[in-house]
């Protein structure tokens, strides 16, 4: 047994070393014409924001780019600057599947594997095109990517590509749409800066971005404050009559079904948040967010402290992503995997107690 895991390691390692570094991408890139950026299905503010980041800095150093989402924007993000260049590659299909089979670069940014943009992913996967990750999850499928950077510390893929600017001594190159774009994804995966994620080098940065102009509370409105009014009556039926509290595991959990969803007319991106009104309690420390879709359930995971929710949401729900904050999902009905998660909690009660003692 041993000797497989060794053997598996090298292998691991192996693949590791076949992925370049994105040091030696920066005089590559002036060679290639057409670069496809893309990023994962159902994207955030960090997503699209690293998206759109990448995407205009490369304009200011004179090389073209197309960003290809799989599946359409929520309303809250179409403000961002070159937004409304993006090609929806669930509604023109035939037009993205082309742009990628004759791509010579594909740059991943916020997955770390191509099975993340969902119905994109054998269009990438058969690219010829040289693929490039950006990425801060967790577990990166290495062997799929020719140049790459995993970071799990960082506080998002925005302020990876902030650092892929300045690593190419460009700083002065970025612009006031490539602040809004970075400075909108950063913001949004820490929490409003509140996370554990917010280092030292993320304040650095947003400090020089608002040197560069940019006006923080405009971004926080355009994100935050552009709700229907059916979204606000939502969440106000979400937190009365559908958390359910569990005290002896410090859990939360929330679970929405297609009825609920229709009856509120819900969009692309209503949804998005609602696991972490939870952990706003006390005694809460692990919040759960369930939504039937047509093809599954999936399910949002949210943690303080040292609750690993990353390993929770891989061990059973096919999922992953940060310690803090993770994504899974099930193909069994709503009841059952209310019922599965209720079994999960149970067997890690232990850890979950102990984890929730520490923030005591």
């Amino acid at each position: 047994m041993l000797f497989i895991l060794k053997i598996a390691y090298l292998i691991a390692l192996l693949h590791f070393f076949k992925m370049r570094t994105l040091n030696e991408l920066y005089s590559l890139l002036p060679r290639i014409k057409n670069i496809v950026i893309t990023h994962h299905f159902n994207a955030d503010a960090d997503a699209i924001g690293s998206s759109l980041g990448l995407y205009h800095y490369l304009q200011t150093i004179g090389i073209q780019s197309q960003v290809i989402t799989p599946n359409t924007l929520p309303s809250f993000l179409t403000w961002m600057p070159g937004a409304d260049n993006i090609i929806v590659f669930e509604k023109e299909q035939a037009k993205a599947s082309k742009l990628l089979q004759e791509a010579e670069l594909i740059f991943c940014l916020d997955i770390n594997t191509f099975s993340r943009t969902k119905i994109m992913t054998e269009e990438i996967a058969k690219s010829k095109a040289i693929k490039v990750m950006i990425d801060h999850h967790l577990q990166p499928q290495l062997e799929l990517f020719d140049y790459g950077l995993s970071l799990p510390d960082k506080s998002s893929t925005c302020e990876m590509i902030y650092d892929f600017i300045n690593t190419n001594q460009d700083n002065s190159k970025i612009t006031l749409p490539i602040a809004k774009c970075l400075y909108a994804g950063t913001m949004t995966d820490t929490g409003s800066f509140k996370f554990s994620c917010t280092t030292a080098s993320v304040h650095t940065m947003v400090a020089d971005l608002i040197k560069k102009g940019l006006e923080p509370t405009f971004i926080h409105q355009a994100i935050y404050d552009t709700y229907d009014e059916n979204r606000l009556r939502f969440l106000g039926y979400v937190l009365s009559s559908k958390m359910e509290i569990i005290p002896e595991s410090h859990t939360a959990i929330i679970a929405i079904s297609k009825q609920d969803m229709q009856h509120y007319e819900l969009k692309q991106g209503d949804t998005e948040g609602i696991v972490n009104y939870p952990l706003s309690l006390k005694n809460i420390n692990l919040s759960i967010f369930l939504s039937e879709r047509e093809e599954e359930i999936r399910m949002s995971f949210r943690s303080k402290g040292h609750l690993d929710v990353n390993t929770l949401a891989k061990k059973y729900f096919n999922g992953g992503g940060h310690e803090n904050a993770a994504g899974g999902r099930s193909t069994n009905t709503l009841e059952n995997t209310i019922s599965d998660i209720k079994k999960a909690i149970l067997e890690n009660q232990t850890n979950i107690v102990s984890c929730y003692n520490e923030l005591a």
